[in-house]
């Protein structure tokens, strides 16, 4: 349920990471680890950069985050080209404003022009969203392409988006395997 609507001009833009500048990561990494309540590690912010950012601000000052980064998934016998959507937040004085459905449009552009599938990983007030705005909460196993091999992940809720490149049908009971990373797989 979304409370009132923001009072002020809500701006949204997109932005790639070699085109912030310090001053800026600087203000988004700090916006972050206080939008996770200092949950937000080196590994989670590595995460985050090398895609596309999605910045929301409201009269100037940032409200919102989602970035869009490149990963592959396999379902199947098809690796996927991945829109993995990471660090999305919003700022506690706009939680419930609207404010995060109007982030994630341009998001969901971006991974739908883009890419063979959008996947996210979901807390469970943004599963709530994500829900709403069609993504699909994935049904099968959970797995990691590790260095050893194939693994089982315990991570979820994941939720994904098929998009116009999306190989037909889509098998959410199927296994999902994601590319290895440091920290968080998911």
């Amino acid at each position: 349920m979304t409370s009132a609507p923001p009072t002020g001009r809500v701006d949204l833009r997109t932005v790639v990471t070699a085109d912030l500048t310090a001053a800026e990561t600087d203000l988004l990494r700090a916006f972050l680890n206080d939008a996770f309540a200092g949950r937000f590690g080196d590994d989670d912010w590595s995460h985050a950069l090398g895609g596309v950012h999605v910045l929301a601000t409201v009269d100037g000052d940032l409200a919102a985050h989602a970035a869009v980064v490149g990963r592959q998934m396999v379902v199947g016998e098809h690796t996927l080209r991945t829109g993995y959507v990471e660090a999305v937040a919003t700022g506690a004085a706009w939680r419930r404003r609207g404010v995060g459905g109007r982030l994630m449009a341009p998001v969901e552009r971006l991974v739908s022009g883009g890419f063979e599938l959008g996947a996210l990983a979901a807390s469970e007030d943004g599963a709530r969203l994500y829900a709403r705005r069609g993504w699909l909460p994935w049904a099968g196993p959970l797995a990691a392409l590790t260095p050893t091999g194939v693994v089982p992940t315990p991570d979820g809720p994941v939720f994904v988006l098929p998009t116009p490149s999306t190989p037909r049908p889509l098998d959410l009971d199927r296994t999902l395997t994601c590319d290895w990373r440091r920290g968080t797989l998911w």
